[in-house]
């Protein structure tokens, strides 16, 4: 429903205020080409004014050509192109979506009072004090030698990978080092992608203009059947927990994916392992690159996750095969990473605060999601609740027969941004429908229970 300010005493008249708002939605796209308006009796209603009110208002929207009227089936939105906004005939660039929701179930962040400030503060204060020389140099490419020495420190005694700190590469996101490695894998390549999976992934590499290959996934994982089909040279996959599906690939699959790269001399398995630090039941899952015997495995992480988003540090892991290469070819790019944060990291790792800083998290994150399914099974009885012993999200299969893009705008409508498994297929027509991706981190529990009852509303609709 419709729902607007309407002030009696601005001097502006009711219909006028009510024609305003809604050939604004209509001009921004927020009311679509086609989208049925509320009849005038129901908005009336709605907004506590006369029905002649919103009869005028409609009147001159169809006078205008906003809107259409359809005999004994209402008023619907014509199409319009939407309106030039600078002064030479081009349209300003539009600002990000910044849309403040009440209940978000797809952004994932860090909560303020679970990051360390006071830590973190300290040791930049330090930083300062004891590397005002060298923070004024820039790094190798591959970034500070400290810090990639703190990460091989970290990655041995925690994950069991050994490593020597020339083969780590840091880059500022992840994004930046997909990037960096189309350019040292090749161009010519065709790279794979899981389908379903994180939706960006796919779209860097578009930009990039490489080949991209879609590829499903069956209840193990990447089918390794239809990799072979697609004649792709390079896979990205997340295999410790798949993003966002839950599955983890199961050794016999990892074997099987293994000697596909090993097959032929130039095929990478890109492992992306975004949130494999946050596993609450059992050990962490064993990463590809420990098992690979070819050194056909580029390991991918970031501290995005686990400290926080703005925290812009991600780095690869290359097999010593490449090693060679990419000095020789993109040796000579810029680390993007500032100095200063490297070095500020390399002393939060080194000092013991990341490994403390990382039991707090997921002994929060643990309570946090439990609190968040204990709502949502008394919130939504009859939803089932799967893939919820690993990392940041977990899945809810809905009871309700109605369409994914018709719960998606309806709750939206209410305030609530939802992430449904359809979302993330290629192909929305080939995901089970209705089933909830439930991305909790961000979520603001003293909004949870009204979230869900308005999620309720939408059932009896």
């Amino acid at each position: 429903m419709l729902t607007y300010t309407l002030d009696k005493r601005n001097g502006v008249s009711l219909y006028e205020q009510l024609y305003e708002h809604v050939k604004g939605d209509i001009t921004e796209g927020k009311l679509r080409t086609g989208e049925k308006l509320p009849s005038k009796r129901a908005l009336a209603h709605h907004l506590e004014i006369s029905v002649v009110t919103v009869e005028n208002a409609y009147d001159q929207l169809m006078a205008e050509g906003y809107v259409r009227s359809e005999e004994k089936r209402g008023y619907y939105v014509c199409a319009v192109d939407r309106p030039l906004r600078s002064g030479k005939g081009a349209a300003e660039p539009e600002e990000p979506d910044e849309k403040s929701w009440f209940l978000d179930f797809v952004t994932n962040s860090t909560d303020g009072e679970f990051f360390p400030f006071d830590t973190w503060s300290r040791l930049m204060r330090r930083t300062i004090l004891n590397k005002s020389t060298t923070l004024l140099r820039s790094t190798p490419s591959t970034g500070a030698l400290q810090l990639r020495q703190a990460i091989a420190a970290w990655l041995m005694a925690f994950r069991g990978m050994s490593v020597s700190p020339s083969q780590i590469i840091l880059g500022a996101g992840t994004e930046s080092l997909y990037s960096l490695l189309i350019k040292l894998l090749g161009r010519d390549k065709v790279y794979a992608v899981e389908d379903p999976g994180y939706g960006k992934i796919a779209k860097i590499y578009d930009s990039e203009d490489v080949s991209v290959s879609r590829i499903a996934l069956d209840e193990d994982g990447l089918s390794v059947t239809e990799l072979r089909r697609s004649g792709a040279d390079v896979v990205h996959i997340s295999p410790s927990h798949h993003y966002p599906t839950g599955i983890v690939m199961p050794i016999g699959r990892r074997q099987e994916l293994l000697r596909w790269a090993g097959e032929r001399e130039d095929r990478y398995v890109l492992e992306d392992e975004y949130d494999s630090e946050f596993r609450f039941v059992g050990r962490p899952i064993p990463t590809l690159f420990s098992a690979d015997e070819h050194q056909r495995v580029i390991y991918l992480n970031t501290f995005s996750k686990t400290i926080a988003p703005s925290i812009r540090v991600s780095y690869m892991i290359l097999p010593p095969r490449l090693l060679a290469e990419y000095y020789s070819r993109l040796g000579f790019y810029a680390c993007p990473v500032s100095s200063f944060e490297q070095y500020t990291l390399a002393e939060f790792l080194a000092k013991g605060h990341y490994e403390h800083h990382l039991s707090r998290m997921k002994t929060r994150y643990h309570k946090k999601r439990d609190a968040v399914i204990a709502a949502i099974r008394k919130g939504l009885p009859r939803a089932e609740i799967t893939e919820q012993d690993a990392g940041l999200h977990f899945l809810v299969r809905l009871d309700t027969d109605l369409p994914d893009d018709v719960l998606r705008r309806r709750a939206a409508q209410r305030g609530i941004r939802l992430a449904l498994l359809s979302d993330y297929y290629s192909d929305p027509g080939q995901a089970t429908a209705h089933v909830l991706v439930v991305n909790y981190s961000g979520i603001q529990l003293q909004r949870l229970e009204e979230g869900l009852r308005r999620l309720n509303e939408i059932w009896g609709e």
